[in-house]
């Protein structure tokens, strides 16, 4: 056994001239949590849509739970749940009718079902609305039924295509207890995400841009190995203004707007202070405050796509 749930091997999907997904290869441990972010049109979904043998690559390939996503793809759709970016269930079904219905699909025993629909009912919050029609429920609760449905047969490895999308932070937070709970359990999840906070949950994590994968690790070794200069969170009334000032001085590598604050990331602590604070001045938008802080990984995303953008 070589302790990998997914493996994958210069996987490639091209629709007529245009690479969507360009040569990546990379592995999933059995058991991890692993994230796999990217912007808009980057290649995420078409990748999962492979993995979960619902594409065929155009070359290379991957096998996912042992099987190759080409040549035993119905071995892979028996082995994964998949939960994708649109909610995938009935909204005109009861809570009980979906349940029902996807363990059906999937082949449960009665007895089987019955002990898969306590434990979804559970995890889902649904207990006591069994009868409520699917689509009345918020959208926090949708994803979690959704989620329930998509391991209601046990599998060993989860796909999840933007799982907190249109959910709020407390609900996002609650989704994620879930996410641990499955790999605590040995479930492998491979996620993608837009809320790259949410990415620090994952035990490893690739970067895709442009259908080429640009950069991997933990959380922790992206922020060390590729932000090893500091960088100062800036507090101003006029940050559009600020960040244009800034983004001109040859101290300034890459400026971004965080809320109401930048991110400065600078080659000299010193200069890039006494610069910022006489620039704000000059242009009268306040004595600016500034902190250093810690890397996110929103700040590492940002850096990546700027380097890849120079090349």
């Amino acid at each position: 056994m070589s302790g990998n749930a997914i493996e994958v091997d210069r996987l490639t999907k091209r629709f007529g001239d245009f690479t969507a997904v360009d040569h990546i290869s990379f592995t999933v441990k059995e058991g991890e949590i692993f994230g796999f972010l990217g912007a808009n049109g980057a290649g995420k979904s078409t990748t999962i849509r492979m993995l979960c043998a619902l594409l065929q690559s155009t070359e290379g390939t991957a096998r996912v739970g042992g099987f190759d996503i080409n040549a035993e793809a119905e071995k892979v759709k028996s082995a994964i749940g998949y939960m994708s970016q649109k909610f995938s269930l009935y909204e005109d079904l009861t809570v009980d009718e979906n349940i029902n219905f996807f363990g059906r699909i999937y082949g449960l025993s009665f007895a089987d079902l019955r002990e898969r629909k306590e434990w979804v009912l559970d995890i889902a919050s649904l207990k006591g609305r069994e009868k409520s029609i699917t689509g009345t429920l918020s959208g926090g609760l949708k994803q979690r039924l959704a989620l329930g449905c998509a391991v209601l047969h046990r599998p060993k490895i989860v796909f999840l295509d933007e799982p907190t999308s249109g959910v709020d932070p407390l609900m996002r937070r609650k989704f994620w207890e879930l996410i641990n709970d499955l790999s605590s359990e040995g479930v492998t999840v491979l996620v993608t995400t837009h809320f790259l906070e949410e990415a620090e949950y994952c035990n490893d994590i690739i970067f895709i841009n442009a259908g080429k994968i640009i950069a991997g690790g933990s959380p922790k070794e992206l922020k060390e190995n590729y932000l090893t200069t500091p960088i100062l969170e800036v507090q101003t009334t006029r940050a559009i203004d600020a960040m244009e000032l800034i983004d001109s001085q040859p101290w300034a590598i890459e400026t971004s707007v965080f809320g109401t604050h930048l991110h400065v990331n600078v080659t000299d602590e010193a200069q890039a202070r006494e610069g910022i604070a006489r620039l704000l001045r000059d242009q009268q938008t306040g004595v600016p405050v500034m902190n250093r802080i810690t890397p996110s990984l929103e700040d590492v995303f940002i850096y990546l796509l700027d380097q890849e953008a120079k090349k």
